[in-house]
């Protein structure tokens, strides 16, 4: 079994492009505890917190069909964070979360019944992984609400090719605005990394490394595009007329979809933002007093908060498919539409 101790994983700000905190804002408090029941998770689903060291020290790292050892969880999280800190500066412990364990046993216990086997005789890998880390001194407020630089990534193992020889890994890697007070990530095109393939830990961090060189957390384009989310109301109606649109997409031919932008949400995340819009999200939902309208940014944060359920491997590309539609459906109301949004709206077409 291959392990890291866990400070091998500490993040230590090295030489390189460091972001002038004066001009971002507040830097994300330093005795934040990421642990505490009242911190929400970046994912739900059916996943569970994990600690470094458990990961590192507790689980088994897979092996391929010629006894390669597969990059291990630890390490694609250790480099990631090493690019990181290099262009970013220091980052907040990382948060984990896996799914899926593959329980095994050791050869000295393979005849024992279940009932039999002890904790020490048994194995455990987890097939998948998404975990994220907060750059220190990188914030605004945005709407109202405190956002910080949020980098990250997830790893599926069922991806991998494992039954064969030593062959590339597929991982994805983010770095995006999150907002504070649910977590929620606003990943963009320019932040996503899409599914990268390495060998080694080298890669890896060659890789993220020209990914966050090229997002500058300066960039007033992309935070602008965010902020001014929140000045286009959509009424009750149409959201009505969205929900309804988003379901109708689902049922549509293969080419009349082709025609329409890619949506990657499916019932159970819709349904899950009709509840939060209904009233089950208390910061981005329906208010007591109001008029049944919500903004283009809370429609946002509640399909991002939706997507919080699905599973680890498909988390990141349908976070940036929901604040893509967001952001498309706002150009749509404005009539700046080129990329067909403007189908969800009308609903006599």
């Amino acid at each position: 079994m291959e392990t890291q101790s866990n400070s091998e994983l500490a993040i230590v700000p090295i030489e390189g492009r460091i972001v002038d905190e004066s001009t971002l804002g507040m830097d994300l408090p330093e005795d934040e505890d990421i642990n505490s029941p009242d911190h929400p998770n970046f994912i739900e689903s059916n996943t569970a917190a994990i600690s470094l060291e458990d990961l590192a020290t507790k689980c088994i790292v897979p092996t391929f069909g010629d006894m390669s050892l597969t990059i291990s969880h630890q390490n694609f999280m250790a480099s990631v964070c090493k690019a990181a800190s290099e262009v970013f500066g220091p980052l907040t412990p990382i948060e984990c979360r896996v799914s899926h364990p593959i329980i095994g046993r050791v050869p000295s216990a393979l005849y024992k019944k279940p009932s039999e086997v002890l904790e020490s005789e048994k194995t455990l890998f987890y097939q998948r992984l998404a975990w994220i880390s907060h750059v220190r001194g990188l914030s605004r407020q945005i709407n109202g609400q405190t956002v910080f630089l949020t980098i990250g990534g997830t790893r599926a193992y069922s991806e991998d090719r494992l039954y064969g020889r030593l062959s590339a890994q597929k991982f994805k890697i983010f770095v995006a605005w999150s907002v504070k007070v649910c977590s929620n990530q606003m990943i963009q095109c320019s932040g996503n990394s899409g599914t990268i393939e390495c060998l080694t830990e080298a890669d890896i961090f060659q890789k993220a490394y020209q990914l966050f060189r090229g997002f500058d957390p300066e960039k007033e384009d992309n935070l602008k595009l965010l902020e001014n989310l929140h000045q286009t109301r959509i009424s009750q109606e149409l959201f009505c007329s969205i929900i309804g649109r988003l379901r109708l997409y689902q049922a549509l031919g293969t080419e009349q979809q082709k025609s329409l932008p890619e949506i990657e949400l499916g019932d159970q995340c819709i349904n899950s933002a009709v509840r939060g819009y209904a009233g089950g999200n208390p910061n981005f939902g329906l208010s007591e007093s109001g008029d049944g309208s919500i903004s283009c940014w809370d429609l946002m944060n509640l399909l991002n908060e939706s997507v919080k359920a699905v599973y680890i491997d498909s988390w990141i590309t349908r976070n940036q498919n929901a604040t893509d539609f967001a952001i498309g459906i706002q150009k749509a109301i404005r009539g700046e539409d080129t990329e067909g949004y403007s189908w969800f709206l009308n609903a006599g077409m």
